[in-house]
């Protein structure tokens, strides 16, 4: 099985898998400074404990293996300021991904999220079989639909969702982008640099 990257360098920010043992410390502390930040949008918050982030790491290298979640740490100048993955559910048809993200307030409004976001992109195109890549999100939660905007992705539908987090409005909006799409800008963008 192809799977991505496992390491990718975008300048002064890393995307890595976790180190279970020797990120625990680090990522705990994250999610703890980030819990109000969090808590409108995301229902795990809401179980947050040393055991659950500790389960969450041990669980991520089978998933990789698998193919089911490639999850990374988005890591800034050495530091974890936050967590993004490229993933299948199971009411996802076989031929798309979809990309997750959270970032540590203190490293928002800096375009980390959509760096992350485009990389995974790139990624989730080299899985053999997928032509389409998602990102859905609560359309209240208007920073995370900023990142799918700016990425090139249209909106490809909207349906209900059970109301899981404090801001959710039982909505998810999920955009979409094709690889045709990708590989259409992609050749625009050659043929722009190189003046044709």
């Amino acid at each position: 099985m192809d799977l991505p990257q496992r390491v990718i360098e975008l300048d002064d920010l890393t995307l890595r898998p976790f180190r279970p043992e020797t990120d625990l410390p680090e990522l705990f502390q994250v999610i703890e400074e980030s819990l109000e930040h969090l808590r409108p949008w995301m229902p795990w918050v809401a179980e947050h404990s040393l055991a659950k982030t500790t389960d969450f790491l041990a669980g991520r290298a089978a998933l990789w293996e698998s193919g089911e979640e490639f999850t990374y740490a988005i890591v800034l100048n050495g530091a974890i300021v936050g967590v993004c993955a490229l993933l299948r559910r199971e009411d996802t048809p076989a031929d798309v991904r979809e990309i997750g993200y959270w970032l540590h307030p203190a490293a928002t409004g800096r375009g980390l999220a959509t760096r992350a976001a485009r990389a995974l992109v790139e990624q989730g195109f080299r899985l053999p079989g997928i032509d389409c890549v998602e990102i859905v999100h609560d359309p209240a939660n208007l920073p995370s639909g900023a990142v799918p905007t700016r990425l090139g992705f249209t909106e490809h539908l909207r349906r209900p969702a059970e109301r899981l987090a404090p801001a959710e409005t039982g909505e998810e909006q999920i955009w979409r982008l094709s690889r045709r799409v990708e590989a259409a800008d992609q050749l625009s963008s050659e043929r722009a640099s190189h003046g044709t």
